[in-house]
């Protein structure tokens, strides 16, 4: 039996996974990059036996072509994901489907393999914090905004002084890193918030809320009944994989 295995290349990792046969996921694998170039030793961690690479990247294109001739240098028939108009019950918003982020549309393609009848608001929370709105099959738009890692970036590279990382998400802070932490994750929280109201009034019920990437534990915390989805684009890649069976 051939190996199947996906990977998803996005802003600060490579995450990776086989594909079974019935579309399920093997244990997650993770490699860090700076950008630029991958973590030292990363062409041995990636799996040695890949007869099918199904490949969705979001990533600088000289990492892109590099993991993708790693892959053909192993002797793996590669294919690249790239966002479709519409694909297995799944139909975008976006006039234009390559406008529209790679990691999105399989995010969406994983919610609807979970449940093709619910409402689905589908956050990531990476570099950029995305909120997608998914109902049934038909996506409905949504929304990007800078992840609270990013905003404590920008704000540490414009002014040296604040921290990039540290402190704790409360409601009124009374020190400099707890109130950082709580003002750039209150406002990825209250557009989620917003986002879920908003989902309400446009289809007349409550979304499921499934909520992926590096940053989404400190959000799950004061996210009541949220989902967590963490292979959720592998999920959606697999059903991308499959659709071409």
């Amino acid at each position: 039996m051939s190996a199947t295995w996906l990977f998803d290349l996005g802003n600060s990792r490579l995450k990776f996974a086989s594909m079974h046969a019935g579309g399920s996921l093997g244990a997650v694998h993770a490699l860090g990059h700076d950008g630029a170039a991958f973590e030292h030793g990363w062409e041995m961690r990636l799996p040695a036996h890949c007869d099918i690479a199904w490949v969705a990247s979001v990533a600088a294109p000289t990492l892109r072509d590099a993991l993708l001739e790693a892959l053909a240098g192993r002797g793996s028939q590669v294919h690249l994901a790239r966002t479709q108009a519409t694909l297995g019950g799944v139909s975008i918003a976006y006039a234009e489907p390559s406008r529209l982020g790679v990691d999105r549309f399989l995010a969406l393609l994983g919610a609807h393999a979970r449940d093709a009848t619910a409402v689905s608001l589908v956050v990531g929370v990476g570099t950029a914090l995305t909120v997608d709105l998914l109902d049934g099959g038909r996506h409905l738009g949504g929304r990007i905004a800078p992840s609270p890692a990013l905003m404590r970036a920008a704000l540490h590279a414009r002014v040296p002084m604040l921290p990039e990382t540290g402190g704790t998400c409360t409601e009124f802070a009374d020190d400099t890193d707890d109130a950082l932490a709580s003002g750039c994750e209150g406002a990825a929280l209250a557009l989620v918030a917003q986002s879920v109201e908003a989902a309400v009034a446009r289809t007349g019920r409550a979304p499921v809320l499934l909520v992926h990437g590096g940053g989404a534990p400190a959000l799950l915390r004061r996210l009541p009944g949220a989902v967590h989805a963490p292979a959720l684009v592998l999920e959606g890649l697999a059903h991308r994989a499959r659709a071409s069976a």
